[in-house]
């Protein structure tokens, strides 16, 4: 059978699934132009309050999932699809505001057009890697959870911050940012961030007192297992 290529500038993509991860990936798309809001679809069978969500910012939502296929040049399912030719492929949820963390796989009908589709696609929501399939569920443990440990880790350093004295909005502000300029720094440095770490850490300080309690706690992580 002849594969047929799929036009980059007219293409439309439909959800199979219209759950918290295709709306993310769905609001990433709309919000960076990549495509109009009318070139995404779901299905909704029937949860309201899903549909109006959907509805809120403008993308199709059809009541079956073969009208989705049937409307769609490129597919999203939630799973893997039971077919060969198809790009697996694990997001998180910061799609939704651009800064997804994406790998993905291509299945062994899919060609290098489809590939760069798809990485066109998820880019547009933030950055995309490749990777063999045997290691997405180590992909999953760190990328597609991560964004929870992240989460708790603001929460954390916040709280920490309102036990010090300081008002609930400037101690998440303040994490928040700390994260994603901490984040910045080992994206665009290309540094290790034990090296960042010691940059900011001085002989007998607060940081390295507060890194010494965090180690105590289990922090990192070595070969696998917990300290």
């Amino acid at each position: 059978m002849e594969t047929l290529p799929i036009s980059a500038e007219s293409f439309e993509v439909g959800f199979i699934g219209a759950g918290k991860m295709a709306e993310s990936i769905a609001r990433g798309v709309v919000a960076s132009g990549m495509l109009p809001p009318n070139r995404n679809s779901t299905a909704v069978h029937s949860n309201l309050n899903r549909r109006q969500v959907f509805e809120s910012f403008g993308v199709n939502v059809f009541s079956s999932s073969e009208e989705v296929i049937k409307e769609s040049d490129v597919v999203i399912f939630s799973v893997k699809p039971q077919v060969d030719r198809f790009v697996r492929v694990m997001p998180n949820t910061p799609a939704a505001v651009g800064e997804a963390a994406s790998v993905m796989s291509l299945g062994t009908a899919a060609t290098e057009e489809d590939g760069a589709l798809v990485a066109k696609l998820f880019g547009s929501v933030g950055k995309m890697f490749k990777a063999d399939e045997k290691m997405f569920d180590a992909v999953t443990g760190l990328s597609g959870s991560g964004p929870a440990y992240i989460f708790l880790a603001i929460e954390a350093l916040a709280d920490g911050g309102v036990a010090a004295g300081l008002p609930r909005k400037l101690a998440f502000g303040l994490a928040s940012q700390t994260v994603l300029g901490g984040a910045t720094m080992v994206s665009k440095t290309g540094k290790h961030p034990g090296v960042l770490k010691d940059d900011v850490t001085s002989p007998g300080g607060t940081t390295i007192a507060g890194v010494h309690e965090l180690e105590k706690g289990s922090w990192s992580c070595n070969n696998g297992e917990q300290n």
